[in-house]
C-alpha cells in the first residue's frame, strides 16, 4: 500500500510499522500522542516543519527495503 499525504499517522503505522522509525528520524513523537489517530502525515509533516513530499518519499521506499 502507498503512503499518502491523507493518511492518518495512526494508519501509516498500521500499513507498515517500520513507518515509526520515519517518523522518528524527523523528530515526529506523534505515533505517540493520541493526535496520531487522527492526525494526517500531512498535517503533522507541517506542524513539525518537515516537507511532506521528502517524508513521504522515505514511507513509500519502505517497500522497497527488505526487513531482516
Amino acid at each position: 500500500m502507498k503512503f499518502t499525504k491523507d493518511m492518518t499517522i495512526e494508519q501509516a503505522l498500521e500499513t507498515d510499522p517500520r513507518a515509526i522509525q520515519v517518523f522518528a528520524n524527523h523528530g515526529m513523537a506523534c505515533f505517540a500522542c493520541s493526535g496520531a489517530l487522527m492526525e494526517s502525515i500531512e498535517a503533522g509533516a507541517k506542524a513539525h516543519g518537515i516537507d511532506t513530499d521528502k517524508l513521504l518519499e522515505e514511507l513509500n521506499s519502505l517497500d522497497d527495503k527488505q526487513s531482516d
